[in-house]
Formats: C-alpha cells, sequence, structure tokens
C-alpha cells in the first residue's frame, strides 16, 4: 500500500511539474505576441548609423563660416542660429464641430512627424461665441533633427507650391531676428491628403533664431535657402 501511495504521489508530482511547463510555455507565448501588437515606445524605427541631417551639415560646413566672415566674429558660437520652429493652426469651427479639430491635428501630424498640442482659450468673448477652456487650435514646437528636417522640406517643397509666389517679405521679421509667416493654404505640404482634408486651412509659422537683430537673422536664413523678395529696382524715369 505505501508502494502504491508513493508511485500515486510521483505521478502527480509529474503531472503538476507538466501543468507548470504548459502554463509557463502558454505565458511566453502571449508575451511575445503582446511584444509583436504593441505600440513600440519613441520613434517608430531607429535612425541609421552614421545618419546626418543634411541642413544641419549645411549650415555647419557652409552657414556657419560665412556668417563669421560677413559680421566679422571670432567665436562660432557667437554666430546666429536657429533654435526653434513653431507652427500654429487655428480651428474656429472646433466650437460647432470637434471633428475640425481632429482633422487638424491628423494634418499637423503628418507635415510636422510630431503629435500636436491642442490650444484652448484663455478667456471667454461672447461675440466670438467663445468660452474659457474651449479648444480653438493645435501647435506644435520642433526642435533638434525635426527642425532642421522640417525647413528643408519647407523650402525645398512646400514654397515652390505656393499660388503666385514672388518671395517672402523681410518685414514679417519681429526685431528679434524671428521670422514670422503666415500661409493661407495647408496643401502647399505634399503630405497632407486633399481627399480626406479638402478645406484650405491657414497656419503660421514662426522660425525662432538667435540672431538678435532683423539684419543677422536674415541674413541666417537666407545662407539656409529662404527665398526672400529682392527689392525692386526703380528705374530712371523716361526723359
Amino acid at each position: 500500500m505505501a508502494k502504491e501511495s508513493q508511485k500515486e504521489n510521483t505521478k502527480d508530482q509529474k503531472a503538476t511539474k507538466e501543468q507548470q511547463k504548459a502554463a509557463q510555455h502558454k505565458k511566453e507565448n502571449l508575451s511575445q505576441k503582446l511584444q509583436l501588437t504593441e505600440v513600440p515606445k519613441g520613434p517608430v524605427a531607429p535612425l541609421p548609423k552614421g545618419y546626418k541631417v543634411r541642413m544641419a551639415e549645411d549650415y555647419r560646413t557652409r552657414v556657419l563660416p560665412a556668417l563669421m566672415k560677413d559680421f566679422n566674429l571670432s567665436s562660432p558660437m557667437a554666430c546666429p542660429k536657429m533654435t526653434k520652429i513653431v507652427i500654429n493652426i487655428g480651428v474656429s469651427e472646433a466650437r460647432e464641430n470637434i471633428q475640425a479639430l481632429d482633422l487638424a491635428k491628423e494634418d499637423l501630424m503628418l507635415i510636422s512627424g510630431q503629435n500636436p498640442q491642442v490650444r484652448r482659450a484663455k478667456k471667454s468673448i461672447s461675440n466670438f461665441k467663445l468660452r474659457e477652456g474651449m479648444p480653438i487650435g493645435v501647435r506644435v514646437t520642433l526642435r533638434g533633427i525635426r527642425m532642421y528636417e522640417f525647413f528643408d522640406r519647407f523650402v525645398s517643397l512646400s514654397v515652390p507650391r505656393v499660388r503666385d509666389f514672388q518671395g517672402i517679405d523681410p518685414r514679417f521679421f519681429d526685431g528679434r531676428g524671428n521670422l514670422n509667416i503666415g500661409l493661407k493654404e495647408h496643401h502647399i505640404f505634399p503630405e497632407v491628403n486633399m481627399e480626406k482634408s479638402p478645406k484650405a486651412r491657414g497656419m503660421n509659422i514662426t522660425f525662432v533664431t538667435t540672431a538678435g537683430d532683423n539684419k543677422k537673422g536674415k541674413a541666417l536664413l537666407e545662407y539656409m535657402g529662404m527665398p526672400f523678395k529682392k527689392p525692386e529696382v526703380k528705374k530712371p524715369a523716361a526723359k
């Protein structure tokens, strides 16, 4: 009897061990499936080794020495540089249709490659049917690699698609070397799908620099490829 009870105990122990192994195997399979289906945190795809941003390299190799020569600067740290780009889209119809805000947010995400921030009204204005805290726009602040990539795409692809474009007016500078550009249509960006967002939206883009004055700010952006409007040459009056 004792031998039979011992055999039964060993059988039970083996069965429990097999059940534990099977349960552990199921957990491992589930964890692998979850790892495959979960959205990865951070950048979706890592940058390749040795990747260099074209505009950032151009600033270091060509723009920086040219600015030092033009303004007689002894240190490269004294040269003006671009620190950030701020993009704003106002969505006035979001007061009545919140889906318009979602469309603008999706478009700005495609344009900038970064998740936008929803901007809300700071105070109530009865004439505009606006209450404090209502969502009225979206905003994105780009720095580093995304800033240079957006600037490159804006100058190379988007600006040539502006209708009747004659150059950016230098009067758009704010006196401290920062350039504010207002666009009537966001369809100039090739990332925007015309079928999903047929309505043209205006947007404001601010290029923030460390220039301190308009002269250095214009020289910096002009060397980087910003197409400014050339001053009109007045022809002498015919005698």
